[in-house]
């Protein structure tokens, strides 16, 4: 299932703008605040699909019937740039767990590349709803990667994958991969340069989030 942020109004597609930007990518604090609004507005929206119980809640002048979130959902993300964007996430949900995975792509001198995965720290996920956070999904192999490790490792009880931007060539590497994950994007766009960067896309969010590396 995927659902597009961006396909209805809504608060996220002025987040969405800005994030794009060029000018006001210069701001690098607003770059990563905006990336955590949208986790933020995501993790709004995933909650609506998350299992809740009935519970009472007292009050200064009685009882209150509410709907409480039954569990909290893992916010597995990959760093270094879904590191403003897991903050979001915990904004709402600020009882989850967090799991972090650092997996890299080595490109060759071919042009094609090889994708690595070099650090993994994840609580118990056996059935736990788990909310995997990248804000890029270019091609989706390091995704679809890290999430199969993390498959065969647990079992999970239910998959999310939450994105600021896709290609619909990534999108649909998930989909063929993981076929039961309910992938969560802002925006998906049509284009992959050589290079995987996505177009019009919004540049390397990490540089823009951290600072340029080498």
């Amino acid at each position: 299932m995927l659902t597009i942020l961006t396909k209805q109004n809504s608060i996220a597609n002025h987040f969405l703008s800005q994030i794009r930007d060029v000018a006001i990518q210069q701001d690098r604090m607003r770059f990563r605040r905006n990336l955590e609004r949208l986790g933020e507005v995501m993790a709004y929206e995933i909650s609506q699909t998350l299992e809740y119980k009935a519970i009472d809640v007292e009050t200064p002048l009685g009882m209150a019937p509410v709907q409480h979130l039954s569990d909290q959902p893992v916010i597995a993300t990959l760093i270094r740039a879904g590191l403003p964007f897991h903050q979001g996430f915990l904004n709402y949900f600020d009882a989850s767990d967090s799991a972090f995975i650092a997996a890299f792509r080595h490109t060759k001198k071919s042009g094609e590349f090889e994708i690595h995965k070099k650090y993994q720290n994840t609580p118990n996920l056996d059935d736990r709803v788990v909310i995997v956070a990248d804000p890029m999904l270019a091609t989706g192999r390091s995704l679809v990667m890290v999430c199969k490790d993390l498959l065969n490792d647990y079992r999970i009880k239910e998959l999310h994958v939450a994105t600021v931007i896709a290609s619909e060539e990534g999108v649909q590497h998930v989909q063929a991969f993981l076929p039961h994950a309910h992938i969560w994007a802002g925006a998906v766009d049509n284009e992959l340069t050589s290079k995987s960067y996505i177009v019009p896309g919004l540049g390397d969010a990490g540089d823009l989030a951290y600072g340029a590396k080498e």
